[in-house]
């Protein structure tokens, strides 16, 4: 492809945003149509950071040492030919959080350490997270100093980043260096636990700016905040990891001997990311859909230290006395505040330590108590991005092993939500309140959609297919009245189709623009990678970017194929799908795409690509040429 060609596709791609809308409602920006200004801001999520070696570690009886710089976190070779190696470099103390006498690690820097965690040709894929996001901003030509990483070290509390690494003095110079690079404000894309990193910045900011400088200082260097997977009422696994561990998925136990990654590594790692926030309401759950632990207590021991439970303890008596244990429940609220811990503290010699970091690092913390509810960010644009309808864990049974710590409690049965029901591993009922919808598969729905109640008193509520379509499944209500409650629209859905579901305002907060964004089956770790989210995140940015727009969000009228990766064949028709935006057109050498027809194992290479002819501007409105 020569110069002038590729100058030309560059220019088809960034105005083909337009090619899904047949019709694009411009939109009131305050980027004044100079996408060149734009810089994004990516806040990885939990676990979501290469760590690196910076220490010299003989491992016996292991070919495999730690030298500067090597990848800790995460090569999976030294964990499974060196784990005890390992975990000294990755594990903190459990009291001030400092580093192992033999060995300590560091977050790496740049794109490099949030792309693929364990770079590979097997393992690289099984590892990738922002990998495809950047593939994108490449594809649509976003210059390289236009998309900064900010790592940080995901295993500390909030307060432990600013003290030891200077974290958010740095994130401030970061914003303020793109305002100088670039001309323009920043968009920041925030991830899992990188929103409650954000929010803490947030927070922070108030301390080092003066107070009528705060709002100007984030009008001038963000423009938006989109929240991706955000877990603002916390996520049950925490608890799980504090009483049974956490192996990530890693085979830990099978190689070192232990029943988890200590459980200090859990704690610090994900404590401000899915710890609970003391919200109540009306129900007896503290804003979630049930109680968080129901857990068996071994004897009478420690109950004076869990007055909230005294009534329930000695409705309980008569067992106790027999010597049989008493089932206590314990909500949100008693898990955050610490009540829960103390009861515990008798029959669990790790309490202390939780009791004591939990004080210290979140209660005490000057800047914010991170376990408090999320009010809306004092930042004009904020779109509240997560997925929907998956199986996810919101509650457990805990019964003693009889075995000393760590292992000294085990998970009996697990509680889920799953499409608006509750129901237990073990087919018990479960009483609780659940939601119109479930989770991510790792954080509830009541948790990630807490950020409805930062929608405006009108909204205007639109679902359409995530794939490509032409708009006759679209289904819009508008100006729904938002009592600050959860909204749920009154829409079908085709049982094999997955839906975007957006709420945004219709009439907004003054000086605000809030936007949700429900998608359907959308993993967890996996939503930054989902081309409908990518696809959307685009669309809108392109739409804020164009200037005489009367409308504050982008139209959902129609969606057509955007990249070369969106256009296939059709084979019924013996023609390129979407022959409106996509063509038949043979590059030499091409083996870009492989499919396999039914019934049919030979190899098709059937190269559709996206017409790479921009749309003509017609009064005002992008058409086709």
């Amino acid at each position: 492809m020569s110069g002038e060609q590729r100058k030309r596709r560059r220019l088809a791609m960034t105005l083909a945003a337009v090619l899904f809308l047949g019709i694009l409602e411009p939109g009131q920006g305050e980027l004044k149509g100079d996408y060149s200004k734009i810089s994004g801001i990516i806040i990885p999520g939990f676990a979501s950071t290469q760590l690196r070696a910076w220490s010299i570690l003989d491992c016996p009886y292991s070919p495999l040492d730690f030298y500067p710089l090597d990848l800790v976190w995460l090569d999976s070779t030294k964990l499974l030919s060196a784990v005890n190696c390992w975990l000294k470099c990755m594990l903190l103390d459990p009291y001030n959080q400092t580093d192992h006498p033999e060995c300590k690690s560091r977050p790496d820097s740049g794109l490099s350490a949030i792309t693929e965690l364990d770079p590979g040709y097997i393992t690289g894929p099984l590892s990738s997270v922002w990998k495809e996001w950047v593939k994108w901003c490449i594809e649509f030509g976003i210059e390289a100093n236009a998309i900064i990483a900010v790592p940080y070290d995901w295993r500390l509390s909030p307060s432990m980043l600013e003290e030891r690494d200077l974290y958010f003095h740095k994130l401030k110079l970061t914003f303020e260096t793109a305002l100088k690079l670039r001309g323009g404000p920043s968009i920041v894309f925030a991830h899992s636990l990188g929103n409650n990193v954000f929010r803490y910045f947030l927070e922070w900011l108030k301390l080092e700016i003066a107070p009528k400088q705060y709002i100007q200082w984030l009008d001038d260097h963000i423009y938006a905040y989109f929240a991706v997977g955000a877990p603002l009422l916390g996520s049950t696994e925490t608890v799980k990891a504090l009483l049974s561990g956490n192996t990530f998925g890693l085979p830990v136990s099978e190689v070192s001997g232990n029943s988890s990654i200590d459980v200090q590594f859990i704690w610090f790692g994900i404590m401000d990311d899915t710890i609970f926030k003391e919200k109540e309401f009306q129900s007896n759950y503290s804003g979630f859909s049930t109680n968080i632990i129901n857990i068996e207590i071994p004897s009478t021991r420690g109950i004076d230290a869990y007055p909230s439970v005294s009534e329930f303890a000695q409705t309980n008596l008569s067992s106790m006395e027999c010597g049989l244990p008493t089932q206590l429940s314990f909500s949100a609220r008693e898990i955050a505040d610490g009540t829960f811990f103390k009861a515990i503290e008798d029959y669990d010699s790790d309490s202390k330590r939780t009791l004591h970091q939990l004080k210290k690092s979140y209660h005490a913390d000057p800047v914010l108590n991170p376990l408090t509810p999320w009010d809306r960010p004092p930042i004009k644009n904020v779109f509240c991005i997560y997925g929907v309808d998956l199986r996810t864990e919101v509650g457990y049974y805990f019964a003693p092993s009889g075995k000393p710590y760590p292992d000294n409690w085990i998970i009996t049965d697990i509680i889920y939500e799953a499409e608006g029901s509750l129901f237990s591993r073990s087919g018990n009922q479960v009483e609780g309140n659940p939601g119109a919808s479930s989770g991510d598969d790792a954080v509830p729905y009541h948790s990630l959609s807490w950020c409805k109640n930062w929608l405006g008193p009108r909204v205007n509520i639109t679902r359409a297919p995530q794939s490509e379509h032409d708009g006759s499944d679209v289904q819009v209500e508008l100006n729904v009245e938002h009592h600050y409650e959860d909204l749920v629209p009154n829409m079908t859905r085709s049982p094999r189709v997955k839906y975007i579901t957006y709420y945004e305002d219709s009439e907004s907060i003054p000086g605000k623009r809030t936007a949700v964004w429900e998608l359907d089956k959308a993993n967890h770790r996996n939503i930054v990678r989902s081309p409908a989210l990518m696809r959307e995140l685009w669309l809108q940015i392109w739409h804020d970017i164009h200037v005489d727009a009367p409308s504050n969000f982008v139209t959902k009228a129609k969606r057509g194929p955007l990249r070369d990766d969106d256009c296939y064949w059709d084979y019924g028709k013996a023609r390129c799908a979407w022959p409106e935006y996509c063509e038949y057109r043979y590059v030499f050498g091409d083996n870009r795409r492989v499919i396999f027809p039914v019934g049919d194992p030979t190899f098709f290479r059937v190269p559709c690509r996206v017409i790479p002819w921009p749309p003509l501007l017609i009064t005002g409105v992008y058409v086709r040429s």
